[in-house]
């Protein structure tokens, strides 16, 4: 099994994930975590901000975004789509939002067999981290639940895709927006005996094989 689990974008991210790939291949990026904000918004971000498309294609993999929305109720045309992709690399937003589109598209029970096969790897960063771990609780400190977008169901999914054993909780003790929201997170988490892992911007939990790391320093 290989993943890798960012609280936050980084320079070093790109090459993190090649290593993880395995050098040069097909790979995808996962933006439904952002599905609240419109086309025109993400285009400007990506031009001003950050492309995660252009950054992955600049670290040598062949890259292109994939809508989860154009396969809802559709898994077996998403796993004919993903049948020669290596890399799968979830941005960062709503973690509810993300955790909807991933069971609305199969696409949390594709790479559960995908990476227990260790055929693909998976990664992300804040949302895309969060859905990997055990539970979406706590999080809701931090992101809405309730947050819907025309085509998604309403019911709040709480449980995580169970890469890991315990929740994440990203941007913990950082200079991130979130930062304080994510204290409130890892209270909630404590207090209820939830285990858990906070993470700071520029660490991130990587998976290879049977060795799980926390790698990177904190930013």
């Amino acid at each position: 099994m290989r993943f890798y689990l960012s609280s936050y974008r980084s320079e070093e991210t790109a090459g993190h994930l090649l290593d993880l790939a395995g050098g040069p291949c097909r790979a995808v990026v996962i933006a439904n975590a952002v599905d609240m904000i419109t086309a025109a918004e993400r285009q400007a971000y990506a031009r001003k901000i950050h492309d995660p498309v252009f950054e992955l294609r600049e670290a040598g993999l062949d890259a292109a975004d994939l809508d989860l929305r154009d396969y809802f109720a559709n898994p077996a045309a998403l796993e004919r789509d993903l049948a020669n992709v290596g890399l799968v690399w979830a941005v960062g937003g709503n973690a509810f939002l993300l955790r909807r589109a991933l069971r609305q598209s199969g696409l949390d029970h594709i790479l559960a067999r995908r990476l227990a096969e260790d055929s693909l790897a998976y990664g992300g960063w804040s949302a895309g981290a969060c859905v990997a771990g055990s539970t979406l609780r706590g999080l809701h400190l931090m992101d809405a639940p309730e947050l819907i977008i025309p085509g998604y169901d309403r019911e709040i999914i709480w449980e995580g895709m169970g890469l890991v054993d315990f929740a994440i909780v990203p941007h913990f003790a950082s200079d991130h927006p979130e930062a304080q929201a994510a204290d409130r997170a890892a209270a909630y988490l404590a207090a209820n005996a939830i285990p858990h892992r906070t993470l700071r911007d520029g660490q991130a939990i990587r998976r290879r094989g049977d060795q799980t790391l926390v790698i990177g320093a904190p930013i």
